[in-house]
C-alpha cells in the first residue's frame, strides 16, 4: 500500500500561548499545488527562505492538540525542530532511493545523486 501520511515527534516540541507542549504529529505527502502555490505568496517573494514555513503548514496536518496548524505555527517551532521536519519532508518526498542511487531509465547505467533540498 502506498503510504501518504507519516507521525512524527519532534524533538523539542511546539510550545503553545497556553504552555502546552506539542511533540506529536503528521505529515502528508506533499502536491504538486503544495510546492507551487507557495511560489506566488509575497512572502516567499521577498524572502525564499519562508518557503518551507509555508510548505510545512501545508503538509504538517496534525501537531498535537493545536486546531489548526498553520505558518505562525511553523515560525514558532525552534529551530531543530523547523529542521527536523524539513529533513523528514524531503526524505518523504524524494523519488531517491535512501542510497542516493539512481539509475538511467535509457541505459540502466547506476549513479550517485545528490538532490537539492527544498527550503533551504
Amino acid at each position: 500500500m502506498f503510504q501518504t501520511e507519516f507521525e512524527f515527534t519532534l524533538p523539542c516540541g511546539y510550545l503553545d500561548a497556553a504552555g502546552t507542549l506539542h511533540r506529536e504529529g503528521v505529515m502528508r505527502r506533499a502536491t504538486a499545488a503544495d510546492e507551487i502555490l507557495p511560489l506566488k505568496d509575497a512572502r516567499v517573494v521577498r524572502n525564499p527562505s519562508y518557503l518551507i514555513v509555508i510548505l510545512l503548514a501545508r503538509v504538517v496536518s496534525r501537531l498535537g492538540s493545536v486546531e489548526q496548524v498553520n505558518t505562525k505555527v511553523m515560525e514558532d517551532l525552534y529551530a531543530s525542530d523547523l529542521a527536523y521536519l524539513q529533513k523528514l519532508y524531503n526524505r518523504i518526498n524524494s523519488l531517491e532511493e535512501a542510497s542516493g542511487q539512481a539509475v538511467c531509465p535509457s541505459c540502466s547505467h547506476k549513479f550517485s545523486t545528490e538532490a537539492a533540498a527544498v527550503g533551504g
